[in-house]
């Protein structure tokens, strides 16, 4: 009997101190950018505003420019917004993302178990 195997798998990008941008902060800068918040975006995605701006503020010390750029509530409160650096990683990170789909789909039927 012969049973469909299918190549799967996940990309990152990392540094030698661990991992910088995946789906879920990929996902987390996105949400920053359509609510214009941090702590919207955190609880849309159901964690901690300190989680969330620990992992903003790694990718800010760690991609050599901030990824996303904060003012600090006041009478308004606060805003959260993508610099250009924070675009052009979510750009980066769905076109590699992409290839490696298309990677993943050209060789899944080149298993031979």
């Amino acid at each position: 009997m012969s049973v469909e195997l299918n190549l799967n798998g996940r990309i990152w990008f990392e540094t030698p101190d661990g991992k910088l941008l995946g789906h879920g902060r990929v996902e987390l800068l996105e949400r920053i950018q359509q609510s214009g918040s941090l702590r919207q975006a955190a609880l849309q995605m159901k964690m901690s505003y300190r989680q969330a701006w620990d992992i903003i503020n790694y990718m800010n010390e760690h991609f050599g420019t901030p990824v996303v750029i904060s003012q600090r509530g006041g009478k308004g409160g606060g805003s959260a917004q993508l610099t250009e650096k924070g675009f052009k990683a979510i750009e980066q990170y769905k076109l590699f993302q992409a290839k490696f789909r298309e990677f993943l789909k050209d060789n899944s039927p080149l298993i031979e178990v």
